[in-house]
């Protein structure tokens, strides 16, 4: 089953046609990742799907319904999650306190509850997301540093945090975007068995990153966009030869001399 579904989906700024016509799915419980020179339009795809843009044309499809106009908080609370290119963490509050940021959009507790807030049930509440942050902490091996400030995190344990927070919203999609960039090669293999465990356990990974070593290690299959046009798909071993892949890339003389 098509978990999401990209139909037709342009979006132009002014004159610029960032993205152009894309058909993609992502399919319940699979890992797929898209790549594609700088410039090509990833993240941009990203930001129609968790509702930062709107499709100028074409719709977006989460469990068939539709959400090409949603707000990225209604995209949250259906089940979509997302990591930056660029680190986006609270740096002076603690690793467990931005966790426990992404769990309250599951909460149930509205302003009153927040006035209330040492009622019994809101404490019942608080304590069971407290419990659930750190058992997304535990699944970045984090959790020994829930009471540190984020900023004081290595540069690989920030990327990890951020996966933590999107985890908080107990995702049925999870969308990361470069989530190796700037890791050494043992925090890359880390990355790599945790993503898959975090597909294992029923989270849908969609994932747009560059290094080539890391795709084609932890995809079920690749889409390919230049210049905002798909022009390949599939397993990772038939992307690794697909002649449009290779020019995208390295050029044509690359696929004349191949």
């Amino acid at each position: 089953m098509s978990l999401l579904k990209l139909d037709n989906v342009t979006i132009r700024f002014g004159g610029l046609i960032a993205v152009d016509k894309v058909n993609l799915t992502v399919e319940q419980g699979e890992i797929l990742s898209l790549i594609g020179p700088n410039g090509a339009g990833k993240s941009t795809i990203f930001n129609l799907i968790t509702g930062i843009y709107s499709p100028t044309e074409g719709n977006i499809y989460f469990e068939d319904r539709s959400i090409g106009s949603k707000k990225p908080y209604h995209l949250a609370a259906a089940g979509i999650a997302r990591t930056f290119q660029t680190i986006h963490l609270f740096n002076n509050l603690t690793v467990l306190d931005n966790v426990l940021i992404g769990a309250h959009t599951r909460g149930k507790w509205n302003v009153t509850g927040a006035l209330l807030k040492f009622t019994p049930w809101v404490r019942g509440e608080e304590r069971e997301l407290t419990e659930w942050a750190y058992d997304c902490l535990e699944r970045v091996n984090l959790a020994d540093k829930a009471d540190e400030l984020a900023m004081n995190l290595s540069y690989g344990a920030q990327r990890r945090l951020e996966i933590a927070r999107g985890l908080a919203v107990r995702p049925k999609l999870l969308l990361l975007d470069e989530p190796a960039a700037g890791m050494n090669p043992q925090e890359k293999a880390t990355l790599l068995k945790m993503v898959k465990a975090i597909r294992d356990s029923g989270v849908t990974i969609f994932l747009v990153e560059h290094d080539m070593k890391f795709v084609m290690s932890i995809s079920e299959r690749i889409s390919v966009l230049d210049y905002g046009v798909k022009i390949a798909e599939g397993p990772p071993e038939a992307i690794r030869s697909n002649p449009k892949v290779i020019e995208a890339y390295l050029g044509k003389g690359a696929v004349n001399s191949a």
